[in-house]
């Protein structure tokens, strides 16, 4: 399944982004919104954004957007990183 978006034309043209940009940065823009909300995970968002985890994750940075890490997320992890 895929939603599509419209935006009024009136709206569209008043974005100050650049047109050519204007579906890549919007995506971006939704994705670290619904992160911030915690409404999608970060693999999600970052899915969303188009984005590899280390730029997402240096743009919430830049946006100061804490990371959401559970400790479900800390015990994955830590099974990973041993191999198991």
């Amino acid at each position: 399944m895929s939603i599509q978006l419209e935006i009024p034309d009136t709206v569209a043209e008043a974005i100050r982004l650049p047109a050519a940009d204007r579906p890549a940065l919007l995506r971006r823009e939704l994705a670290v919104a619904l992160y911030a909300r915690d409404i999608l995970g970060f693999g999600k968002a970052r899915e969303l954004a188009v984005m590899d985890a280390y730029d997402f994750g240096r743009l919430l940075g830049e946006r100061r957007i804490p990371r959401h890490y559970s400790d479900h997320e800390l015990r994955e992890d830590a099974t990973y990183a041993r191999g198991e």
